[in-house]
């Protein structure tokens, strides 16, 4: 693994888990994009112009992104507040950082 990138699993729990609401939503907006992949993929093989393929790969970049601050943000409230809590929040603000400066890459 290069050290630029994070593990698959860190094998760590979340300090509060998902609640049902929030997996559904996260779900929905996953397959949503998956939707979007699949539409790309009939756009490529029906030779669509490459601007119309450009334009919705820029719209899964931004739903993605979505997705991604969205879990951020869950994690800076619930884990990084509870390891600064605990007075752990140096190495939880590290990770964070970490997750951040490969997310923003």
């Amino acid at each position: 693994m290069c050290d630029h990138q994070l593990p698959e699993n860190s094998g760590k729990e979340p300090v509060k888990p998902r609640t049902d609401e929030e997996k559904t939503a996260v779900l929905n907006r996953l397959k949503r994009i998956e939707g979007q992949v699949r539409g790309i993929q009939k756009m490529v093989e029906n030779d669509r112009y490459c601007v119309d393929i450009l334009v919705q790969i820029s719209a899964i970049n931004k739903a993605i992104n979505k997705v991604g601050y969205s879990l951020m943000e869950r994690h800076t409230h619930h884990c990084v507040a509870d390891a600064i809590k605990k007075g752990e929040g140096e190495e939880a603000i590290d990770e964070l950082m970490k997750v951040v400066q490969q997310f923003s890459k």
